[in-house]
C-alpha cells in the first residue's frame, strides 16, 4: 500500500506515542531554544565540466559558481518542540557558450543554452517529540537507498513533501516521506514532477519508509521500500560487516539488493527486475583494495531515481554504479576492481587518491517489449563496455582556509561490441568552501 499523507500522520502519532513510553526524551528536552540552537551556513561551490562526447553524444562544457545559503533553527522548548529550516541558492555562470551549455546540469538551461544568473529558494516548518522529527516544506532533501536527491552540482535538488525521521532507539534509524514536488539541480522551479531516469516517465508523489539498523558494533542492516506512483514498487536490503584484523587492518563486506515492479498505470511499462551487488574490501593504513561484482536480472535496466527529464540521481547504492554510467543494462553483469589512498597515515591529512575499473557484459535487451520506455536498448544482446574513474582530493586541515577542498574527477568510458551507449571522457574540478555564520 503506498504510504500517502494520512499513513504517514499515523505513523508520526504512533512513533511520537511510543517516544513518550520509553522515557527517551533526551533530545527535545536538551533544548536551548528556538535561536539559540540556530545555525547559519553559506557552501561556495565552483564547478568546471568537460564531457567529450566523441561525437556520439553532445559535449557539455559549463563553468560556474554557487552558493548554498542554510539556516537550520533551533526548537522552541518545551514537550513539543517547533522550528524552521530556510535555504537559498544561486548560480552565476562563468564560461558556457551557447554550443555546449544548458546540458550538463551544472548551470541553469534558459532555452538557448545557459542562464547567466539563477536563484531559488525554499522554507521548511519541524517539529520534535523526544528523537522524532517530522518536516514538512520544499526544501528537503532525505537521502537514502530508494530515495536520493542529488548534491553533485551547483544547486541541491529538493523535494517538497513531509519528511519523518526517528532515532527512538539506540542503533535503529526509521523514516518515512510522502512527497509531492520536485526541483532539481539545473532548475529553480519546484513543482516539477518526480522521474523514472532512464524510461523519462513523470510521476507527482513518491512514498518511501525504511530505515537502519545496528545489529552489533561491526554489522548493520538497511530495509526500504518506495512506491513511485504509477511507475514502480521498489524494495532494498542491505547488509554491511566490518572486521577488524589489527589497529589498522580490516576487512569489510558491503550487500546490496533491489527488487522493482511495475504498479498502477505502469507508466513505465511492465518491470520485474531485481539487481544486486558485492564488495569485498581491505585496508591497511591508508590503503583499501576493493573488488565488487554486480547483476542485473530482468529484462529491463535497473531504473531509479530522476527529478527532472534527462537527470539522473543517487538512488542507486549498487556497487559499480559511476561517473558515467551505471553498468544496470537489461541482464548484465560487472566486476569492479577499486583502490583508494588517505594519505594521512603518511603526513598529509586531507589529501586523497581513489582509482577505478569496471567492466560490464552480457546485456541482453532481446526480450524486452517493442514499446517499452527502454527501448533504446534495441535488441542488443552480448554487449560489453567499460569505465575508469580516476580522483584527487585534498581539504585544508587549519588556518583560516580551514575547510576549502580541490577535487580533480576524470572518467573513460569505452563501448565494445552491439553498444547502446557511447564512448565519453569527463572532466570536473570542483572547489568548496563552508562558512560557518554562526
Amino acid at each position: 500500500m503506498p504510504l500517502g499523507r494520512k499513513h504517514l500522520l499515523i505513523l508520526a502519532n504512533a512513533t511520537i506515542s511510543m517516544a513518550g513510553s520509553v522515557g527517551a526524551t533526551a533530545g527535545q528536552s536538551e533544548s536551548q531554544g528556538f535561536l539559540e540552537d540556530g545555525h547559519l551556513n553559506l557552501l561556495a561551490r565552483n564547478m568546471y565540466w568537460n564531457h567529450d562526447g566523441h561525437a556520439g553524444s553532445a559535449d557539455k562544457r559549463e563553468w560556474g559558481q554557487g552558493f548554498q545559503l542554510s539556516y537550520t533553527s533551533g526548537y522552541t522548548e518545551g514537550l513539543l518542540g517547533l522550528g524552521v529550516d530556510l535555504s537559498a541558492y544561486q548560480v552565476t555562470k562563468l564560461d558556457g557558450t551557447k554550443k555546449y551549455s544548458g546540458r550538463a546540469g551544472v548551470l541553469v538551461p534558459d532555452g538557448e543554452g545557459s542562464a547567466d544568473e539563477a536563484s531559488s529558494a525554499g522554507a521548511a516548518v519541524k517539529l520534535r517529540v523526544s528523537e522524532t522529527e517530522l518536516r514538512y516544506g520544499n526544501n528537503l532533501r532525505p537521502y537514502n537507498p530508494v530515495f536520493a536527491p542529488s548534491d553533485g552540482r551547483l544547486m541541491p535538488s529538493t523535494a517538497k513533501g513531509f519528511w519523518l525521521t526517528s532515532s527512538e532507539w539506540d542503533g535503529l534509524m526509521i523514516e518515512a516521506g510522502h512527497m509531492t514536488a520536485a526541483k532539481d539541480f539545473n532548475s529553480t522551479n519546484s513543482s516539477d514532477d518526480f522521474f523514472a531516469a532512464y524510461a523519462g516517465k513523470g510521476t507527482s508523489t513518491v512514498d518511501f519508509f525504511g530505515g537502519t539498523y545496528a545489529l552489533t558494533d561491526a554489522m548493520n542492516i538497511g530495509l526500504y521500500g518506495a512506491d513511485y506512483k504509477d511507475i514502480w514498487k521498489q524494495y532494498y536490503t542491505n547488509l554491511n560487516l566490518t572486521h577488524a584484523l589489527s589497529d589498522t587492518q580490516s576487512i569489510n563486506f558491503d550487500f546490496n539488493l533491489y527488487k522493482t515492479n511495475e504498479t498502477g498505470a505502469a507508466l513505465a511499462g511492465d518491470i520485474d527486475t531485481i539487481a544486486y551487488s558485492l564488495a569485498a574490501a581491505y585496508s591497511i593504513s591508508g590503503h583499501t583494495f576493493k573488488l565488487t561484482y554486480q547483476k542485473v536480472d530482468g529484462d529491463t535496466p535497473f531504473d531509479y531515481l530522476g527529478m527532472g527529464p534527462g537527470t539522473y540521481h543517487d538512488s542507486i547504492y549498487l556497487a559499480n554504479s559511476s561517473m558515467l554510467v551505471d553498468f544496470n543494462g537489461p541482464n548484465e553483469h560487472s566486476w569492479g576492481a577499486f583502490y583508494t589512498l588517505n594519505m594521512a597515515p603518511y603526513g598529509v591529512p586531507g589529501l586523497s587518491f581513489s582509482a577505478r575499473y569496471i567492466k560490464g557484459s552480457g546485456v541482453d535487451a532481446s526480450h524486452m517489449s517493442i514499446d517499452s520506455p527502454y527501448a533504446f536498448y534495441g535488441d542488443k544482446s552480448s554487449e560489453e563496455h567499460w569505465e575508469r574513474d580516476l580522483e584527487a582530493k585534498y581539504v585544508v586541515q587549519s588556518g583560516n582556509l580551514k575547510g576549502l577542498s580541490v577535487r580533480l574527477r576524470q572518467a573513460t568510458h569505452r563501448i565494445g561490441n552491439n553498444a547502446s551507449d557511447y564512448s565519453s571522457d569527463q572532466f570536473r574540478v570542483i572547489v568548496e568552501y563552508p562558512f560557518n555564520i554562526f
